[in-house]
């Protein structure tokens, strides 16, 4: 069992999974807010990779990824940050939530063995069709990575093989659209993620929307996984300023953590 299975399996219908955009507002923020978000209950990380076209994601992630890439940060930078966050002593799996375009103008192969010499742990590819996947796969394989898979309420026909095929964590998307904070979970969460748990033999996280204590507790309380990315990319855009200030980054890096304790709090 690979790294990011086992922990997923072992957070035991507790498991958190916060998403931050890779060099938002800075690659040395990025590092401190990686080492915060483990100290804070994060069993995974996600790292997002920035992508100037990135469909999956709503205006909050999007406009994180433009500060991102306006400051430098490529696929290649991100890797020298994961070395930098494991040089900083960050032991959780690190999963990067890459689009498909950047890996392959770094060459998939390439990208995938760089990835596991630095301390990636998983790839996630919100663009890559399910039936396309199977060179990724191999070569994640190869290099003892885990490829993780998408299932959306659009996927019908394809939630079986998806669910049967997935490895690390099914990460099940909560309802139609892009990423973003929302008031209230999907009605039909429930359904969905009920169908897919008949297929799926590794652990199940739900994303997309979820913004507060209450959804991920809801999430908790059905055995599920939660993945928060937005809200936390908001309140870090909230505080950019503060972030790239030496004199204030640590203050504002400890705001954020009161904030995402406050989403796992029992």
């Amino acid at each position: 069992m690979k790294r990011v299975e086992r922990a997923a399996r072992e957070a035991k219908g507790q498991l958190f999974i916060p998403y931050i955009v890779a060099g938002d507002p800075t690659p040395k923020a990025t590092v401190k807010l990686v080492s915060m978000l483990e100290t804070s209950g994060a069993h995974i990380v996600e790292l997002g990779v920035p992508y100037s076209d990135p469909l999956a994601d709503g205006p909050t992630i999007q406009n994180a990824a433009k500060r991102a890439l306006d400051g430098g940060m490529s696929l290649k930078h991100v890797f020298s940050l994961v070395e930098d966050i494991r040089a900083r002593g960050v032991h959780i799996p690190i999963v990067l939530f890459c689009y498909i375009n950047p890996l392959l103008k770094y060459g998939i192969k390439d990208a995938i063995k760089k990835g596991k010499e630095v301390g990636v742990d998983g790839w996630l590819i919100p663009d890559l069709p399910f039936e396309e996947n199977e060179e990724i796969k191999r070569t994640c394989h190869e290099h003892e990575t885990e490829l993780i898979s998408l299932v959306a309420p659009t996927s019908k026909h394809r939630v079986q093989k998806i669910a049967e095929q997935a490895e690390g964590f099914l990460y099940c998307v909560s309802s139609l659209g892009v990423t973003g904070v929302r008031e209230s979970l999907d009605p039909n969460l429930t359904e969905f993620v009920t169908t897919v748990e008949q297929y799926s033999s590794v652990p199940m996280a739900v994303g997309f929307g979820i913004s507060t204590r209450e959804h991920v507790k809801t999430i908790h309380r059905q055995g599920y996984g939660a993945v928060v990315g937005s809200k936390i990319v908001s309140e870090i855009s909230e505080r950019n300023e503060a972030l790239c200030s030496s004199q204030k980054q640590d203050e504002a890096i400890e705001e954020i953590k009161t904030i995402v304790q406050s989403l796992v709090s029992s």
